[in-house]
């Protein structure tokens, strides 16, 4: 899985922005930023469609994830919903299908149902989003669970509680850890030592928050950008190495969790 992609949260929700969506995702891959994220949810299906009309002509370059809904999680509507997005996407089959967030359908049930749609060629592997540590230990546990290959959270600077155990779970056992919001809705950018740090390395607040979640091999980051200065920004910020004084002043800024914390989500 590539290290830095794309997220498409709020694309496709306005069609004045459509031209501009498209064109930041194309830039994107352009740069080499060869993973996109998307869900079912998002513009219900009209990220998809942006997606879909950026990937057109070069689906061979790109490694494509989208999420399913829940509710859209049982054996029998879970096949619909991911027929649902192929279409949107215009595509044969996704790279990654992940849940979207868990539900009331029985984890075993998700399981065979994205078995089945590996069996088809629908998906070539799936996995999950926004589950703590213990939601995983019971996946694992499920028939077929031990074949998650990725589980997608919030992960900042800000919100760093995935590191006391999750992160170390996952790395333990083979399972990527997605990066969603890296940027903390920009928030980070705004932030006095975030700052500091970016003028001092004379680069942009923005690539110092994504620089930093990039330092760990083991995670990936998909930022979300409308525009060709952003997408350019965040392409630059996986050259950026921060060096000893500038990951010291944001530890103090930010410290690591010394104890369990609940799972962060947006």
């Amino acid at each position: 899985m590539p290290r830095l992609g794309m997220g498409t949260w709020h694309m496709g929700e306005r069609a004045a922005e459509r031209a501009a969506e498209v064109g930041a995702l194309r830039l994107g891959l352009d740069l080499g930023m060869n993973l996109i994220d998307t869900a079912e949810m998002y513009g219900e299906g009209g990220a998809e469609k942006i997606v879909g009309e950026a990937i057109e002509g070069r689906r061979d370059q790109v490694f494509v994830v989208s999420k399913f809904y829940p509710h859209h999680a049982s054996r029998r509507k879970l096949a619909s919903a991911c027929e649902g997005s192929l279409t949107r996407l215009g595509i044969d089959t996704l790279d990654l299908y992940l849940l979207h967030w868990r539900g009331s359908v029985p984890l075993a049930e998700i399981v065979e149902g994205l078995e089945a749609l590996v069996k088809a060629g629908k998906i070539r592997s799936w996995g999950v989003s926004n589950f703590d540590l213990k939601d995983m230990q019971e996946l694992s546990r499920s028939p077929g669970g031990k074949r998650v290959t990725a589980n997608q959270v919030l992960y900042n600077l800000a919100r760093r509680g995935t590191e006391f155990d999750l992160l170390p779970w996952c790395a333990s056992h083979g399972v990527a850890l997605m990066a969603y919001s890296p940027l903390d809705e920009g928030r980070l950018v705004r932030h006095r030592t975030v700052m500091a740090v970016a003028r001092r390395l004379a680069v942009e607040p923005a690539q110092v928050a994504l620089a930093w979640v990039l330092r760990d091999p083991r995670i990936t980051a998909i930022p979300k950008a409308s525009r060709p200065d952003h997408v350019r920004a965040n392409r630059a910020a996986a050259d950026l190495a921060l060096d000893e004084a500038a990951l010291k002043a944001l530890e103090h800024a930010f410290p690591a969790p010394k104890r369990k914390q609940p799972l962060d989500t947006l």
